[in-house]
C-alpha cells in the first residue's frame, strides 16, 4: 500500500516526520515559520545574504533548467558526458540497493546511473530529495516510464531532512551532482558533511560532482550569460522571500551583479539595489533600509581542487575510491565510501 511502502526507506525514528503528498512523493512536516525567521536573520545580517535553496520555487526551477542548456554554462553538459562514459563503472563500484539524490531537480543526469542499476542489479529504490514538487513529479514519471523495476520515493524537503531520515541498514549510494556543494559557505560545508557522515550507514557510498578551479573568464561567462537568464534566476528569489515574509521587494528596483573572487575561489552572485528603499516585513513587524548600490549576496559557487577536496573529506569519514574527470579537467566526479570519521 502507498501509505506503508515508505517504511523500507525511512528509519523507524523518522518515518512519522513524513506524510504522503501524492503517489510516491512524501513531504516533510517542517514548520514554515522557522524558515521565515531563518530568512529574516540573513537579511538583517551584516552584510545581508540569502540561503540558496530559496532560489528553487517553481519558476526558479524552470529557469535553472533553461540555464543548464546555455552554451556558456558548461557544467551540466560536462558532468553529463562524464556520467555517460563512467556510469557503469560507478554503479559497479558501489554495490547498493538504494540511490538517494540530493537536490535532485528532474534527475535527468541520474537516469544514467539508474539505467546501470537496473542493468546490473535488476531492481532497487530511487529516493530523490528536492524542494520542488513539479521537479519530483517529472522525475517520478520518468522513472516509472523507463525503469518500472525501481521503487520510487520522492522526498519533498531540504537535504538535511531527507539525509537524516534514510534507513541506515539499507545499502545506499548518496548522489550530489551539479557542484551544488559549491553553494555552501565554509560553515555550511562542514555542517553538511558532518550530518551526512553521521546519517550514512556502514559501507554506504557518496558520489559528489564538483566544478574545478579554472580561468576566471570561463567562470564569469557561465554565471553572466548573454541572454540574462542567470540574472532572472537570481533576482526571482525575492518572489520567494516576499511569499515567506510578506515583504515588498520589487524586481524593477534591483539589478544583478556577479564576479569571480580568486582569493575565495568562488563566483559571487548579488542583487544590488538601484535606489534607496525601505523593505517592510509586516509578518515580523520590522523593516530595514536597502541603500542604493548595497548588495545582498544571493548565491555563491565555490570551485575546487579535487585532490585537496578528497583529503578534506577523509576528515568526515569519507574515503575516496575513484575520481572521474573530462579531457579538459574542468569538472570532477568523486566517489567515496563511508568509513570511520577522523578523531581529533
Amino acid at each position: 500500500m502507498e501509505n506503508q511502502s515508505h517504511l523500507a526507506v525511512f528509519s523507524a525514528a523518522h518515518k512519522d516526520l513524513w506524510r504522503s503528498a501524492e503517489p510516491s512523493i512524501w513531504t516533510s512536516s517542517s514548520d514554515g515559520r522557522d524558515q521565515a525567521l531563518s530568512v529574516l536573520k540573513t537579511l538583517l545580517d551584516q552584510p545581508r545574504w540569502l540561503q540558496p535553496h530559496l532560489l528553487y520555487d517553481d519558476k526558479g526551477s524552470e529557469l535553472f533548467d533553461r540555464i543548464c542548456d546555455l552554451p556558456e554554462y558548461y557544467l551540466t553538459r560536462t558532468e553529463s558526458a562524464i556520467l555517460t562514459e563512467r556510469a557503469a563503472e560507478i554503479i559497479r563500484s558501489a554495490p547498493v540497493e538504494c540511490i538517494v539524490e540530493l537536490g535532485a531537480g528532474t534527475s535527468q543526469k541520474t537516469l544514467l546511473l539508474l539505467q546501470e542499476q537496473v542493468r546490473q542489479r535488476r531492481a532497487g529504490t530511487f529516493a530523490p530529495i528536492d524542494v520542488s514538487l513539479p521537479s519530483l513529479r517529472i522525475a517520478r514519471d520518468a522513472v516509472r516510464n523507463h525503469f518500472p523495476q525501481l521503487r520510487f520515493h520522492g522526498l519533498l524537503g531540504k537535504y538535511e531532512e531527507g539525509i537524516g531520515s534514510i534507513e541506515k541498514s539499507l545499502p545506499t549510494l548518496f548522489v550530489f551532482l551539479g557542484s551544488t556543494i559549491g553553494n555552501f559557505n565554509s560553515f555550511e560545508f562542514a555542517e553538511f558533511f558532518r550530518h551526512l557522515s553521521e546519517s550514512m550507514g556502514p559501507g554506504d557510498y557518496f558520489l559528489l560532482g564538483v566544478d574545478r578551479v579554472k580561468d576566471a573568464s570561463v567562470l564569469e561567462k557561465a554565471y553572466g550569460d548573454s541572454q540574462g537568464l542567470t540574472a532572472e534566476f537570481i533576482l526571482n528569489v525575492f518572489q520567494s522571500v516576499n511569499r515567506l515574509l510578506g515583504s515588498n521587494f520589487q524586481r524593477h528596483k534591483m539589478r544583478y551583479h556577479s564576479w569571480y573572487n580568486p582569493e575565495w575561489r568562488q563566483v559571487e552572485m548579488y542583487a544590488v539595489s538601484t535606489e534607496r528603499q525601505e523593505i517592510k516585513i509586516p509578518s515580523h513587524r520590522t523593516s530595514f533600509l536597502w541603500e542604493r548600490e548595497e548588495r545582498i549576496l544571493v548565491e555563491i559557487s565555490r570551485k575546487f581542487d579535487p585532490e585537496r577536496l578528497q583529503e578534506h573529506l577523509r576528515c568526515f569519514g569519507l574515503n575516496p575510491i575513484a575520481h572521474y574527470t573530462d579531457t579538459k579537467k574542468w569538472f570532477s566526479l568523486l566517489l567515496f565510501k563511508k568509513g570511520r570519521q577522523a578523531s581529533v
